[in-house]
């Protein structure tokens, strides 16, 4: 799900997320190679307040800036997952069981690339999901990508 270099800059802030009980959810490198954002979306078990942004905003800043993961300039967005959050991790696809979601594979599964439907969990090395009454068995592996599907309850 996360390309070489995106895998090593999570990696680089891992240890101080976990201290300071940040749950990196996912990081992203996109725009052009010359000036690429890094954005990383975080998470706690309580959600994510601006102070706490603003926090991680300051730490990751500094490991950024001693790793130096760009020759010249770069642009840092520190964000919450949003209401469609992303899902990467063996963990979210447990603690997020019973949420509506869309997975995205790599390549079609039983000529089937994407699955829009609840998620059941993990079972061994698959994300279960079940689309209209029919439950899917997806590799954890083929995943290319995977978010929640964020509903509005507007009564």
């Amino acid at each position: 799900m996360l390309t070489r270099k995106e895998q090593e800059l999570l990696d680089a802030l891992a240890p101080t997320a976990e201290k300071e009980g940040v749950d990196l959810v996912t990081l992203e490198v996109v725009g052009a190679k010359k000036a690429p954002t890094i954005r990383v979306y975080i998470d706690t078990d309580h959600g994510v307040s601006f102070d706490e942004l603003a926090a991680a905003q300051a730490w990751i800043n500094d490991i950024m800036d001693d790793i130096d993961p760009f020759p010249g300039a770069y642009t840092l967005e520190v964000s919450s997952p949003g209401i469609d959050r992303p899902l990467r991790t063996r963990e979210h696809f447990e603690r997020f069981a019973g949420e509506k979601v869309v997975v995205k594979t790599t390549a079609p599964i039983n000529g089937r690339g994407t699955y829009s439907g609840v998620l059941v969990g993990m079972n061994g090395d698959d994300i279960e999901v079940d689309c209209d009454g029919e439950l899917f068995a997806i590799p954890f592996d083929a995943v290319k990508k995977a978010n929640v599907k964020g509903t509005f309850d507007f009564n």
